[in-house]
């Protein structure tokens, strides 16, 4: 009678196990106040009153990368989605003015490559350092069957905590506001799924020229990672500057800016305010995408907006701009009632 291992059905321990050789320095790379950032142990310890909290809350988060990961899987790029990862989750924590303060992934594939995973966690273990946050553990699950071969999914958790007497829920927000914008750095993490469709509707593959960047290849443009927010939003926050902030993700700037206003509120923002990136550019002409559909798939090149006072406008673009941001005035706060619209954007006509 034959005898079977864990290795004929598919799943390598060995693989597993160097994989996690290879990925503790990189956790260790993360530690901060709190946290020994050391893997191995069934969960992991956080310190609040050794990372300086008095009276803290705490903020959860998850978040994937959507099918971007598509995109680094076929052009076989695998080294900037765990920023994405991160990013996706930590610039949700500081919305609510939260410190992102830990970090676990889950990583899930049908046979574990130890490169490409490797490769994996060394962008998430970039996104946690960008992010102040120590990776203090994950998941990594190798699952035959459940997975067409070189393909993964990745999810990622966090945990913030902020000052009771800090913590943004958009109570503060007021007629008359002011309306910040903060550049992304491209695409992000969203609208891959219509990025992924335009793409084989123009005809290029990933490793054709970048039509907006003939320096690199379209895929690796398009693998350009999410821009994480948090030092530099976190120090306009902690100077009282701040009555709210978005992060712009699914449902770009139409969808998500009201996640944070009061009843009764809406913005009104000028699209003449800032400059279309060249990559939505390009992803409008190659699709003839509508403006107006652009502005509620895409980030369309403001990836956080910051609701400011009026009178603390110039302080708080100041302290952004000092923390490394690109930062836009691109509108204000307004009286908006009953089931309309509360984002309304003028100038999109321009963007044609």
């Amino acid at each position: 009678m034959s005898s079977y291992s864990y290795r004929d059905a598919g799943v390598d321990i060995d693989a597993g196990n160097a994989l996690v050789d290879a990925i503790k320095p990189l956790a260790k790379s993360t530690a901060r106040s709190g946290s020994d950032a050391g893997l191995g142990g069934f969960g992991a310890l956080f310190d609040l009153r050794a990372a300086g909290f008095h009276d803290p809350l705490l903020v959860s988060t998850t978040d994937g990368v959507g099918t971007k990961l598509k995109v680094a899987i076929d052009a076989n790029k695998h080294d900037t989605v765990g920023i994405d990862l991160v990013a996706m989750c930590v610039n949700d924590l500081v919305v609510q003015g939260a410190e992102p303060l830990l970090f676990l992934d889950y990583y899930a594939t049908g046979k574990l490559d130890v490169a490409a995973g490797r490769a994996i966690v060394a962008g998430i273990a970039e996104g946690c350092r960008q992010a102040g946050c120590a990776l203090v553990g994950g998941e990594t699950a190798e699952m035959p069957g459940m997975y067409a071969h070189g393909d993964y999914d990745l999810a990622g958790f966090s945990v913030g905590a902020v000052e009771r007497s800090q913590v943004l829920i958009g109570d503060k927000v007021a007629s008359g506001d002011v309306v910040l914008g903060l550049a992304s750095s491209g695409v992000h993490s969203n609208g891959y799924s219509l990025v992924r469709k335009l793409v084989g509707v123009s005809g290029l593959t990933y490793d054709s020229a970048c039509p907006w960047d003939a320096s690199r290849s379209l895929g690796d443009a398009l693998l350009t990672p999410t821009r994480i927010y948090v030092k530099s939003v976190l120090a306009a926050v902690r100077a009282g500057t701040v009555n709210a902030l978005a992060h712009i993700t699914g449902g770009g700037l139409i969808e998500n800016i009201p996640r944070v206003l009061p009843d009764g509120l809406g913005v009104d923002l000028d699209a003449a305010s800032w400059d279309l990136p060249p990559v939505f550019n390009w992803l409008m002409k190659t699709g003839n995408v509508e403006a107006s559909e652009m502005a509620r798939t895409f980030n369309c090149g403001i990836g956080m907006v910051v609701v400011v006072p009026a009178d603390k406008a110039d302080e708080a673009t100041r302290l952004l701009a000092e923390g490394g941001e690109t930062v836009k005035r691109i509108g204000t706060v307004v009286p908006r009632s009953g089931d309309g619209h509360r984002v309304v954007i003028t100038g999109l006509e321009r963007w044609s």
